[in-house]
């Protein structure tokens, strides 16, 4: 019985042993990814801040600007781009809606962002744009891969249409919860009017008449939870300028915004614990269960020697076979 537990249990810790692996390399690259039908929105204020009044022309100071970003998971549109890519695919669509201290709208630019579901690369398919722009997205937005690492990413901005690096800085602990610090500058760049302007009549192509242009720069800071590759918290120091034209009078520049924009404080709260459970899930088939199958095929093994080696310890009685008469002495 000894030597058919201990065969049993040599099995199972192979079985156990392999098991490992498969779930760390296998399992978990294919099963950890973005939902399709993911839906987030995230507010952010600058205040104070810099804002021109298009009425005026005139930049002026106000005690807040709301910035509410929204990303929408178009399942439909996924599942028709997937049956062409081969690949597990998201399509977000994304609105950032600035609004002023008055509520009204100062400016609104919607996305499309699609990529893979798994690694967070970008897939280049119909449909993806910044404001009705057709874009070829290169690198990361938004959200970093599954296991972030200590090094520098390419991120697309997408007020610029352009990819830069955006720069490791170190890692560090943000409300209890290990990130890593990630920092872009994005240096003064010609951008386009957005296409819905805060005031009618007032268009992209009225302002191109003008010989006015808008500039932009900001400096982007990311703190990145690096198991699940997710942003719990972001600031941009975000500044707008308008030069030249007749739009502007005998000004050669006006701001038109400028402001910390920073992440609201409940969002900052909601964020943190979501990212925790989501944190939970990915270290279960990163870690846990790799480790944990490990763990139990070493003990499991080391159950099979023990059982095996008390089989066959020196010194226990031969097995009995079946009594024979002995023979009877022969009378001389």
């Amino acid at each position: 019985m000894r030597r058919k537990a201990s065969l049993v249990l040599l099995a199972l810790a192979v079985f156990c042993t392999a098991l490992s692996p498969l779930v760390r390399w296998y399992a978990f690259p294919r099963l950890a990814k973005i939902p399709a039908s993911h839906y987030q929105t995230m507010v952010l204020e600058a205040k104070p801040a810099t804002l021109l009044d298009y009425g005026t022309m005139q930049a002026k100071k106000v005690d807040k600007v709301t910035i509410v970003q929204t990303l929408k998971g178009d399942v439909e549109e996924s599942e028709k781009i997937e049956k062409s890519a081969g690949r597990d695919v998201v399509v977000w669509d994304g609105l950032s809606y600035v609004q002023g201290p008055d509520g009204k709208m100062v400016s609104k630019i919607p996305e499309r962002y699609i990529f893979d579901a798994h690694t967070q690369e970008p897939v280049h398919a119909a449909g993806e744009m910044v404001d009705g722009d057709p874009v070829e997205r290169e690198g990361i937005e938004f959200k970093w891969p599954f296991l972030t690492e200590k090094r520098d990413y390419e991120y697309f901005d997408a007020q610029a249409r352009i990819t830069a690096p955006i720069h490791y800085k170190g890692t560090q602990n943000f409300r209890g919860v290990e990130v890593y610090y990630f920092e872009q500058t994005i240096p003064w760049t010609k951008v386009s009017m957005p296409k819905t302007m805060p005031v009618e009549g007032i268009t992209p192509e009225s302002v191109a008449k003008t010989g006015t242009t808008r500039w932009y720069t900001t400096v982007r800071k990311f703190w990145v939870e690096p198991v699940t590759g997710a942003p719990v918290y972001g600031e941009e120091i975000h500044k707008e300028e308008l030069r030249g034209g007749t739009l502007l009078g005998d000004r050669d520049k006006v701001t038109a915004f400028a402001g910390h924009v920073k992440m609201r404080e409940d969002y900052i709260r909601s964020t943190v614990d979501l990212v925790a459970s989501q944190r939970t899930l990915v270290l279960l088939l990163t870690s846990y269960l790799p480790w944990g199958f490990l763990g139990l095929g070493a003990a499991l093994l080391t159950l099979s020697l023990v059982l095996e080696a008390r089989g066959r310890r020196p010194g226990d009685p031969a097995p009995a076979g079946e009594w024979e008469p002995e023979p009877e002495p022969v009378n001389a």
